[in-house]
């Protein structure tokens, strides 16, 4: 086997999937130090991988019919070596294939069917039982391991630029604090994919309240473009000020804010995700998503979660469904007391 393969990584999606994808790199580049990685992902959410140091190059899936020749085109001139084939779906199997490349490696995993078993070389097996019991990045470095690299890191790290740092300190005064002579920062982020996952507003605002008059911090909140209608509630509810970056920010811009930041708070998501890959220590909501997998990786992190299985709550906007975790409202079982005492203790703990 060549001593500097090119690797192709196909992960379609999301954004915190991509970050945690960071453990996987670095094992590649510690047992191949000459590789060059190449990743292809869904538009939305590649930018992501500009920040990890150990990505060479960023492909997309196309948007539209009349761009796949151009992709097909430089997945063949690649000549890739290597592919490791996240998602297993028709679409990136028959990818796998066209590239041509002599080791392509996938999962075969016990709850999912195995498409296309004959275009793949590797195959990492994995059980719903261990699946369901280890974080995400375990599952993902099985895949590495099934063609012969040791896994010798767990690091996720991710690099805001220089540039974008410069601009995420305009916003905010400066980096998070690392002395007792300034003021602690803590970020909100109250967004999440399901509606069914979001702690109410008004607790949020309580929240928000008791940190800035009882600890003293700077609260500062950030959301997407749809999630404006929230922040403004959020404010509304709350009697003290806080400080919303209503801006529209790039990936890179977001991470280079989060950095600034002692303590960032918000959902079980793909900014917890990204803080966490900063060094930023998160408290995160959870409702019934399974923690084993999804919790913020390392160990300054609260996660906190009502016990499940959880009964569905009444006067509720939708229908709960217990058993699906982007249908039950399990995270409005949290009160604005443990959240608080959640918070406070992981800012004393950093001072």
């Amino acid at each position: 086997m060549t001593a500097s393969p090119h690797i192709l990584i196909i992960r379609r999606r999301y954004l915190g999937d991509l970050v945690l994808l960071g453990s996987v790199l670095r094992n590649l580049l510690l047992h191949w130090p000459g590789a060059r990685i190449t990743l292809l992902a869904e538009p939305a959410y590649a930018p992501i991988a500009t920040l990890n140091p150990d990505v060479a190059e960023i492909l997309t899936f196309p948007r539209r019919l009349a761009q796949w020749p151009r992709l097909l085109g430089r997945l063949r001139r690649a000549k890739f070596t290597h592919v490791l084939d996240f998602d297993n779906t028709d679409k990136t199997a028959w990818l796998t294939r066209w590239t041509g490349a002599k080791v392509r490696a996938t999962y075969d995993r016990e709850t999912n069917p195995f498409r296309h078993r004959w275009i793949y070389t590797h195959a990492a097996a994995v059980s719903n039982a261990s699946y369901t019991s280890q974080h995400i990045t375990e599952t993902y470095l099985a895949l590495p391991a099934a063609i012969g690299v040791p896994i010798v890191s767990r690091e996720v790290r991710l690099v805001p630029a220089a540039a974008d740092l410069a601009f995420a300190e305009k916003l905010t005064g400066g980096p998070r604090s690392g002395a007792a002579s300034r003021s602690r920062k803590v970020l909100l982020h109250p967004g999440s994919r399901s509606r069914f996952r979001l702690w109410p507003a008004d607790r949020f605002a309580a929240v928000c309240d008791q940190m800035q008059d009882q600890l003293g911090v700077q609260v500062f909140v950030v959301a997407g473009p749809a999630e404006s209608a929230l922040v403004r509630e959020i404010r509304r509810h709350a009697h003290m000020h806080l400080v919303a970056i209503e801006q529209r920010l790039s990936t890179g811009q977001f991470a280079a804010l989060l950095a600034q930041f002692d303590l960032f708070l918000c959902h079980d998501s793909g900014p917890m995700h990204v803080a966490a890959a900063l060094g930023v220590p998160v408290v995160a909501l959870f409702g019934s998503q399974n923690t084993a997998i999804w919790r913020p990786l390392g160990d300054r992190h609260t996660v906190l979660q009502t016990p499940l299985p959880c009964t569905c709550l009444p006067d509720v906007p939708r229908p709960c469904v217990k058993s699906d975790s982007y249908r039950s409202y399990c995270v409005r079982k949290l009160t604005v007391e443990e959240v608080f005492a959640a918070l406070q203790r992981q800012l004393v703990q950093g001072k």
